[in-house]
């Protein structure tokens, strides 16, 4: 079949010379370190030691001086008068840029609106030595001579390199230190080493009605049309229509955008992918804690921006780790700037009120209508804190400072009088089992390492565990209302946490979050990810290791297959679930695995919300920020999966499960420490099969195998009465030896052992992984074929109609994603980066055929889209549809 010609720029070399204008278009280029007039600082024994390869010419111009800014000024000249697009490149860490056009005034160049960074300290320390490009924007230029000055002035020593400078007349996007006459050989050079690949760049999106694909319509008209949120049962519904509504979510926008325009392009471009809820996750406080009104104002900004694409906001303002208290804070004592303040929000009633200034601020401030956030229906929810509890590693007296310890211990202490009637009593009680900071003379109690807690399980951790887990329980119950005090209507949900031990503490967890409105989680699939602070950057001479969630690979490679999966959720109390942070980590190649896999299983076992992580760049950057992160949403293989799998999920276009697995616990066992058989995230590898339920018969010891949740759905109750277990016969649907699940409507089968998921229901049907070693997938009415080693094939109704009779369908296709020069090399079982690499995105060539079985397929065209969505030319008819190397989405209609 011919590519269309408008996929055809879609190579490597396409996508490089794409930025060289036609002749009658004009870049103009200008070195930095060139200026007419300068009046700088050199700093030649540290700032300028940088690898110069990273710069236009190999050199710059840069100011480092307490006293003074630097400015320099250039005189270049025009072709003719009109627009022209502003970019430089600069050092936007730390550092303020301004520039005055022709004499006029002095503007700030935004450099949060980055891309392209690079750390270029010669030592390769994340210090303040960065480049990147900044979009500056349109200028308007006169014939002929202009002129143009800078200013370096920040006050960090008034730092700032200058390493050149662009402006052209027609769409440009600069690479690297790439002039425009550079292109060309770069290009071959990167056709050559990235050959069977092609770069995904779709460039800014101007959302043309032209056809295409645009999830907009999947959206209210405007967020809070049907009411607030509410949670009724186990869903979540409009509450003015009663209409249950799944949220396909993202953590964002991101922080660059800072302007009213760049938020409300955002969120125009989220709704188009099928984004309908973002969480806000920042704090709206300074470093030392008191209410920041400019965050305050950016969220409302936010809210309303969202709000007009139909997408709503859930707002997550405190995470420990954002809070480094000074000494001598008034409402935290006891800390040294360095620690930050797990568990603290929780006993510490001088930290819970400052908390609540925080939330008093947030949603009792009026935006310019007049309208506040606790009024707000395109609010649905908020999150009380992130992260934390009790029941995690964190809670130890290693890591809380004596002066907040002097506070639970006490608290504890007056817990035991109570229960004990003394502090003798409760020791003796105990056995005389002590901590080394127990003091009963000053009336202090206190705390056992969770690893002795979950190991030893004396008489003191049981009591130790009822106390905290009441403690943690009335700060939330507290909380809660104090926020309907203040009138919000808006979901609430507890925290998100794991803890110390899934089978044990992982159930008091949950149990604290039933007293909110719906039941929070967080999951990552990681990839053996190691370095430097690896748990949020890659950096060069980071290890990791690929990995397959559709094989359940083990995290370090040569264990035992590992039956830990973010998809698998568990119903508690009846209550909505959310996942409201995950994501498949970079670089693992498989991360292309994630979007269907997530939204087919969510679907199945009714998740009500999807929360991927993050929105970290509004542009398809392979590093939007200084330091390249492990988890940058936009990217082919996740965003760019969006479309199909949001209709999916959203759209429940994979049925619901049947409930495979009911355990009823009573809060007494728990607090006992006798747990629970099925613990949510809990280590499980084959050589636990042997502890599996044979039957439906569930006896103490017993862990129901963890693929119940690939099969159908499983709900926790955890109650003052508890009850029986109900267990189905999981052998109708799990084949340990086939390695195979099926689930209860038959339209999942993951074959687990080759890496394959199969989705096969009336309107979504496709086949993802190995598809090399699937074969051909003769499907209902599909039959789809490959030797893509890594792909994903998914066809999806737009009308609502099954595949067999829709006239509007949706195919979804990709592979695996890298960066441009990403380089690894073997370090004994894992990979080590020898180059993170740059942009732009590389896929890897599609290959395959796809066959609509029903009689009409000769009758029903195919347009291929390009990157963007939009119609790029046709691609035959559905009788046959020979998959394009480049082409990602292809719309049938009849």
């Amino acid at each position: 079949m011919t590519q269309p010609t408008g996929l055809r720029v879609l190579t490597i070399v396409g996508f490089l010379l794409s930025v060289v204008l036609p002749a009658q278009a004009a870049v103009i280029w200008v070195e930095g370190e060139k200026p007419d007039r300068a009046s700088v600082t050199r700093h030649r024994w540290w700032y300028d030691q940088v690898k110069r390869e990273h710069f236009s010419g190999g050199d710059f111009i840069s100011n480092f001086n307490d006293d003074r800014p630097g400015e320099v000024e250039y005189r270049f000249a025009a072709p003719a008068a009109g627009e022209y697009q502003f970019w430089v490149h600069a050092n936007p860490v730390k550092a303020k840029l301004s520039y005055s056009l022709n004499g006029g005034q002095w503007t700030p160049v935004d450099l949060e609106k980055n891309q392209d960074s690079v750390n270029v300290a010669a030592d390769g320390k994340p210090d303040l030595r960065f480049l990147a490009w900044m979009n500056v924007g349109k200028v308007s230029l006169r014939g002929g001579e202009n002129t143009i000055a800078f200013r370096m002035h920040s006050e960090l020593h008034n730092h700032g390199y200058i390493d050149c400078f662009a402006l052209a007349n027609e769409d440009f996007t600069p690479q690297g230190k790439l002039r425009p006459a550079e292109l060309a050989a770069a290009a071959r050079t990167a056709a050559e080493e990235n050959k069977g690949w092609f770069a995904f760049a779709p460039g800014p999106d101007r959302f043309e009605s032209r056809g295409g694909v645009d999830l907009r319509w999947l959206n209210e008209k405007v967020a809070g049309e049907g009411g607030f949120i509410a949670a009724r049962g186990h869903q979540f519904v409009h509450s003015a229509t009663g209409r249950p509504v799944r949220f396909w979510a993202v953590n964002g926008p991101p922080h660059s955008l800072k302007d009213r325009d760049s938020l409300r392009r955002c969120a125009r471009w989220l709704a188009r992918y099928g984004v309908n809820m973002v969480r806000l996750h920042g704090g709206v406080f300074d470093a030392a804690g008191e209410v920041d009104p400019a965050k305050i104002r950016h969220i409302l900004d936010v809210v309303q921006a969202m709000k007009a694409e139909g997408i709503y906001s859930h707002l997550s303002i405190y995470f420990p780790l954002w809070l480094k208290p000074k000494p001598g804070l008034k409402w935290l004592d006891g800390y040294d700037g360095q620690k930050h303040p797990f568990a603290a929000l929780y006993f510490n009633k001088d930290f819970q009120e400052q908390y609540r200034s925080w939330w008093r601020a947030l949603l009792l401030t009026p935006d310019e209508s007049g309208r506040r956030l606790v009024d707000e229906p395109a609010v649905a929810g908020v999150e009380i804190i992130n992260e934390d509890s009790y029941f995690f590693w964190t809670f130890n007296t290693d890591n809380i400072p004596d002066a907040q310890l002097r506070i639970i211990e006490a608290q504890f202490a007056d817990w035991l009088k109570n229960r004990y009637g003394s502090l003798d009593a409760a020791m003796e009680k105990w056995g005389r089992v002590r901590h080394k900071r127990d003091n009963t003379a000053e009336g202090r109690i206190s705390f056992r390492h969770p690893w002795n807690i979950i190991n030893e399980r004396k008489q003191r951790d049981r009591d130790t565990v009822r106390f905290l887990l009441e403690s943690q329980c009335r700060f939330y119950q507290q909380t809660i209302e104090f926020l309907r005090g203040l009138g919000l209507k808006s979901l609430i949900t507890c925290s998100n946490w794991t803890t110390a031990s899934p089978e044990l503490l992982g159930p008091l967890e949950r149990y604290s979050y039933t007293l909110g409105d719906f039941i929070d989680r967080h999951g990552y699939f990681g990839c053996n990810h190691k370095g430097e602070n690896a748990a949020w950057s890659i950096r060069d001479g980071h290890t990791y290791s690929d990995r397959s969630a559709l094989r359940f690979d083990a995290e370090q490679p040569g264990k035992p297959r590992s039956f830990v999966h973010p998809v698998m959720d568990i119903e508690y109390n009846g209550k909505p679930s959310m996942i409201s942070e995950t994501t498949w980590c970079r670089p693992n190649r498989y991360r292309s695995e994630g979007p269907l896999m997530l939204a087919a299983y969510g679907a199945l076992q009714e998740t009500d919300a999807i929360v991927h992580f993050a929105l970290d760049g509004a542009d398809w950057a392979v590093k939007p920020n200084f330091f390249m992160q492990p988890w940058t949403l936009m990217s082919p293989a996740m965003m760019g999966q969006f479309p199909a799998a949001a209709l999916i999920y959203r759209l429940g276009l994979v049925s619901p499960g049947d409930v495979l697995a009911e355990i009823n616990l009573r809060l007494e066992d728990l607090l006992d420490l006798k747990g629970t058989p099925m613990p949510q995230n809990a280590a499980f590898d084959e050589l636990r099969l042997k502890d599996v339920p044979q039957g439906t018969e569930i006896k103490p010891g017993n862990v129901i195998d963890p693929l119940v949740h690939l099969a159908g759905r499983t709900k926790t109750n955890i109650t003052a009465e508890g009850g029986a277990h109900k267990l189905a016969d999981l052998s109708r649907y799990i084949d340990r030896r086939a390695q195979t699940v099926v689930s209860t409507t038959g339209q999942l089968r993951l074959d687990y052992g080759r890496g394959v998921l199969t989705i096969n229901a009336p309107a979504a049907q496709g086949i993802s992984g190995h598809l090399r070693q699937a074969g051909t997938a003769d499907l209902a009415d599909v039959v789809i074929s490959s030797d893509m080693e890594l792909g994903h094939i998914v066809a999806v109704s737009l009308d609502g109609r099954p595949l067999a009779g829709s006239e509007r369908i949706l195919l979804q296709v990709m592979s695996e994603e890298k960066n441009s020069g990403f380089r690894t090399q073997p370090a004994g079982d894992v990979q080590r980066i020898v180059s993170i690499g740059r942009d732009p995105w590389l896929v890897r060539q599609i290959s395959g055929t796809v066959k609509f079985k029903r009689a009409d397929a000769a009758g029903l065209k195919v347009t291929a889209l390009d990157h963007a969505g939009h119609p790029a030319g046709p691609a035959g008819t559905a009788a046959e549809i020979a998959l394009q190397p480049a082409t990602l989405y292809y719309l049938l209609t009849r």
